[in-house]
């Protein structure tokens, strides 16, 4: 079974292809020198250093690998081929939440980027499907365990 692709940006592409560098230049070396100077200290049984720096090691390779899966299935959408009147992947919309009479700001995204702390929806979320390929002045209903929730999108960046 072919892997999913991931939709990302060119943005987000140099931003992670940035983060892989980084972590595989320099960040290795970091950790490694920790290793290095926790290891002279003598006893690792004991070395809180030591196996904090294993953590990070540990941490920095777990990242470098999921940024890898990341880019090997990514599908880089190029933001000029949309129609600027329709909400598609990577717009910026400003939505009205009809019951409780409030503005939202969301950025349309890839489910590898999504966040909701950062105002970031995956295009696949349910409230990105109903979004997707509306004009402003649409009113949009998403069904949700809670109920069906309605919202008017007021601008599209």
């Amino acid at each position: 079974m072919a892997e999913k692709k991931n939709m990302i940006t060119s943005e987000d592409l140099k931003r992670y292809e940035a983060e892989l560098q980084d972590l595989k230049v320099n960040k290795r070396q970091e950790v490694a020198q920790k290793i290095k100077e926790a290891r002279e200290q003598g006893d690792l049984s004991e070395n809180a250093e030591y196996d904090a720096a294993k953590d990070e090691q540990r941490d920095i390779e777990a990242r470098i690998e999921k940024i890898e899966k990341i880019l090997k299935n990514a599908e880089v959408i190029d933001e000029d081929e949309f129609d600027k009147e329709l909400v598609h992947f990577g717009s910026e919309v400003v939505i009205l939440d009809i019951d409780l009479d409030e503005k939202l700001t969301y950025k349309i995204v890839g489910s590898t980027e999504a966040n909701i702390l950062k105002n970031k929806i995956s295009n696949e979320s349910p409230l990105g499907q109903a979004l997707m390929n509306k004009k402003a002045g649409t009113v949009v209903s998403v069904d949700a365990q809670d109920g069906t929730f309605d919202y008017k999108i007021l601008e599209i960046k």
